[in-house]
């Protein structure tokens, strides 16, 4: 199974606008409508429940959305199986169990907590991060504050608009 941390921050590293968790006042038209694909592709969608909870996800045909929360029984009114769960498991019990399921491709979209386990306990095999041409100085970063040496290597960059928005690939080097 292969699994992708899908991400959008400015050139300063801001995942977030002043802390503002809700990412689409921001980002481009471009980036949205990619995401929007990305979504649509993915069959297994992880998240951290900060995450959807200021997006407002909602389950959608043919996906799994797992959102990560240490307090899965709050959200036991929203379940609906096989669409949308929530769960305390940890990113290396999640790799494990869908890999086990079956599923090819597992993408984590969103959550520095969650971006930061799966790079710490070296699950990932791709970041593709969309970058989009502003600096906020204030705001969210990508992960939080923990040691980590990531090394990565480019497999594409693409320019999606006028601005110079690029969405980059990267492979997760594994050591």
């Amino acid at each position: 199974m292969k699994t992708v941390l899908v991400f959008v921050s400015t050139i300063d590293g801001k995942v977030t606008k002043w802390g503002d968790p809700h990412i689409r006042t921001w980002t481009s038209e471009e980036d949205q409508k990619y995401f929007t694909k990305i979504w649509s592709d993915a069959g297994l969608i992880i998240m951290g429940s900060t995450t959807y909870i200021s997006e407002a996800f909602r389950p959608i045909l043919d996906h799994l959305l797992v959102v990560m929360t240490s307090q899965p029984e709050h959200y036991r009114s929203q379940v609906v199986p096989d669409k949308l769960e929530f769960t305390s498991k940890t990113p290396v019990q999640l790799t494990e169990l869908y890999k086990n399921k079956g599923h090819e491709l597992m993408m984590v979209v969103g959550g520095a907590h969650i971006a930061t386990s799966f790079l710490k306990d070296q699950l990932l095999d791709e970041i593709w991060l969309t970058i989009e041409p502003k600096i906020f100085g204030i705001g969210g970063n990508f992960v939080i504050e923990e040691k980590l040496d990531v090394n990565l290597r480019l497999i594409n960059i693409k320019k999606i608009n006028k601005q110079g928005t690029l969405i980059v690939k990267y492979e997760v080097l594994k050591h």
